[in-house]
C-alpha cells in the first residue's frame, strides 16, 4: 500500500455507530497515488509526466492551478501529486490567509521541496495575491521592518518549493496571478462507470457488501461527483444497518435515496426548488443571479459553485447575458 506524505493537515473521524461498517468510518477513502484515482484520465496522464519530469531532472514541480466544480478531487489530486514527489504537504486556504503576514509565517517556514496547497485560493485578499508573486517566481518575500519614515524593505529568501491552488471560481483570478501557474488543469465531471469505480473502491474500504446495480443506482443519481457519491453511499448504509440487511443493492438503494429527496437524475431538494421558482416566480427566466438568490434565501456564491454547475452541465438550467433561463428538459422533468 502507497506510504501516505507527511502533511500538516489534521483530518477529521467519523462516528456512525453502524454494525455494518466493521472498519471504522475514520479510515480515510482518499486515493494515494495516482493509479488508485478513478477519472479524471486526461489529467491525471499529464500530471504524471509532469511529477516524472521533475523528479527526473530533480528540480521542483512547476506551480500548479486546479479548478473545477467542487467535490471532483482537487484536495486529493494536491495530496497525490504531493505523495508522487515524496514531498512533504502544507495546507490551508483562502480565508485563513487574511493578512500578508499569515502567508508569511508559512512560507518562510517551508523546507526545500515542501508543496504549499490552498484551498479556495480565489478567497485570497488582493495585497495577499500580491504578495505570492515574488515567492512564486523568484522565491523571495519582502519583509518590512521599522515604522513611518524609518520602514525598510528586506527581502527573505524562501526554499525552493511547489505551490498547489484549488479553487471553483477560476475567472476571479486576476490574470498576473494565474500567469504564475506553469500547470493550469480543470476538472470535469464524472462519468457514471468512474463514480461505481470509486463506490467499490469505498465499499471495500468500509467493509459493505455493495453490488454491482446498486453502485449503479447511487452512482446514477450523484451529480457526476465522487463526494457526493461516498456521502449517499453511507447514508444508503444507515437504511441498510436499520433494516438489518446485509448486502446494498439496487431496491435497498432506490429506497434509500427516494426518502433522501434524491431523484433518478440526481436532483435533490434545493435543486427542484431553483428551478421551480425560475418556472413559476420568473415564467420561465431570464432572471439575475442575485434576484434568485434572494428569493430563495441563498448566497450567490452556493448557487454558482454548487448548484449551477451540475444544472447547467445536464441540460436543465442555460446561463445567457439576461441571466438564467429554464431549458425544456427541466420544464419536461418537472411535470
Amino acid at each position: 500500500m502507497q506510504k501516505k506524505t507527511e502533511t500538516t493537515e489534521t483530518t477529521e473521524t467519523v462516528t456512525d455507530g453502524s454494525l455494518l461498517l466493521k472498519k471504522s468510518l475514520d479510515k480515510s477513502l482518499r486515493p494515494l497515488s495516482f493509479q488508485e484515482f478513478p477519472g479524471q484520465k486526461a489529467v491525471k496522464k499529464k500530471l504524471e509526466v509532469f511529477v516524472q519530469a521533475a523528479k527526473s531532472r530533480k528540480q521542483t514541480l512547476d506551480h500548479v492551478l486546479l479548478s473545477g466544480p467542487p467535490g471532483l478531487g482537487k484536495t486529493t489530486l494536491a495530496h497525490i501529486i504531493a505523495n508522487a514527489l515524496g514531498s512533504r504537504l502544507v495546507s490551508t486556504s483562502g480565508p485563513a490567509l487574511s493578512k500578508k503576514g499569515d502567508l508569511a509565517g508559512i512560507l518562510t517556514n517551508l523546507k526545500k521541496g515542501d508543496t504549499l496547497f490552498i484551498d479556495e485560493v480565489h478567497r485570497l485578499s488582493k495585497d495577499v495575491e500580491e504578495y505570492l508573486y515574488s515567492a512564486m517566481e523568484d522565491f523571495f518575500i519582502e519583509i518590512f521592518t521599522g515604522e513611518g519614515l524609518s520602514t525598510k524593505s528586506v527581502q527573505f529568501p524562501l526554499a525552493p518549493f511547489t505551490l498547489i491552488v484549488a479553487t471553483t471560481r477560476v475567472g476571479l483570478l486576476k490574470a498576473p496571478f494565474r500567469n504564475r501557474f506553469g500547470i493550469i488543469e480543470r476538472l470535469v465531471f464524472y462519468e457514471k462507470e468512474e463514480l461505481m469505480q470509486i463506490l467499490e473502491r469505498s465499499a471495500q474500504l468500509l467493509n459493505i457488501y455493495l453490488n454491482k446495480e446498486g453502485a449503479l443506482e447511487i452512482a446514477s443519481r450523484s451529480r457526476g461527483t465522487p463526494r457526493i457519491a461516498n456521502r449517499l453511499l453511507r447514508r444508503v448504509c444507515d437504511y441498510a444497518e436499520v433494516k438489518q440487511i446485509k448486502q446494498i443493492d439496487k431496491k435497498l438503494a432506490n429506497f434509500a435515496l427516494n426518502e433522501l429527496g434524491i431523484d433518478t437524475l440526481g436532483l435533490d431538494f434545493m435543486d427542484r426548488k431553483i428551478l421551480l421558482w425560475i418556472r413559476d416566480k420568473f415564467k420561465g427566466g431570464p432572471v439575475g443571479i442575485e434576484s434568485l438568490a434572494a428569493v430563495l434565501n441563498e448566497e450567490v456564491d452556493t448557487l454558482e459553485e454548487v448548484y449551477e454547475p451540475f444544472l447547467i452541465q445536464e441540460g436543465f438550467l442555460q446561463k445567457t447575458a439576461r441571466g438564467r433561463v429554464l431549458t425544456e428538459k427541466a420544464a419536461l422533468h418537472l411535470k
